[in-house]
């Protein structure tokens, strides 16, 4: 039995074309069923539901064989937990947006991060954020948010969030403005190291099936 570890909305929506592409059909609609563990037109491959920011973590410790997670995701979870020994095996390019950074609209962004300014993030993304004003030289104050980040440049919470920005139009709709962007970002096909020596044939079929779906798309 093979596991996909995939998150509800975008990434989920995103990812149905391919699996279709790749003679995959998933059976059920996650959004009408309770099930967090769903069948596939396949009977040894299986679809298991998870939070997004979970997907890394799935995979590093062989609940799912692999799994479909955004590089924002990734990238934090290999920081924070050190699941970095996942085998990113190719950018799906779905679900594409870029992680940014942004102000209240009047904010000089550009007085605030001058060499050794200290800045008060809001994020979820904490590890990322650190590294990128690390690397502009300026200090940063981290407050951990999961939700509704726009606020917090709104109450005072924050000077600045880092999140992901789509068609900017939240941002704009609450008077923010994306002055900085810190990289692109879209989601990755990542395997477990171990499963891919256990199941290496029905994987390695897995996996092209999904390279030559995205070669197709492009």
């Amino acid at each position: 039995m093979i596991t996909l570890a995939l998150s509800k909305g975008r990434i989920f929506e995103d990812t149905l074309p391919l699996l279709r592409a790749a003679g995959i059909e998933v059976l059920e609609d996650p959004e009408k069923s309770r099930k967090l563990i769903i069948g596939t037109s396949r009977a040894d491959v299986r679809v298991v539901l998870v939070r997004a920011s979970d997907v890394p973590t799935y995979v590093q410790h062989g609940g799912a064989d692999l799994g479909v997670a955004g590089l924002d995701m990734l990238l934090e979870a290999a920081a924070e937990t050190g699941a970095g020994g996942l085998y990113r095996m190719l950018d799906l390019g779905i679900a594409r947006c870029r992680l940014s950074v942004a102000v209240r609209e009047g904010h000089d962004y550009a007085a605030a991060v001058q060499q050794g300014a200290r800045l008060k993030v809001a994020t979820k993304y904490t590890h990322l954020a650190r590294q990128f004003f690390a690397s502009k030289g300026v200090h940063v104050d981290l407050v951990k948010l999961y939700g509704s980040m726009e606020l917090a440049p709104l109450t005072g919470l924050a000077d600045a969030i880092v999140d992901l920005v789509s068609t900017g139009s939240t941002l704009k709709a609450n008077h923010l403005l994306e002055v900085e962007k810190i990289m692109d970002i879209s989601a990755r096909l990542v395997v477990n190291p171990a499963a891919l020596k256990l199941k290496r044939e029905p994987l390695r079929a897995l996996v092209e099936a999904f390279e030559a779906a995205v070669g197709s798309a492009a």
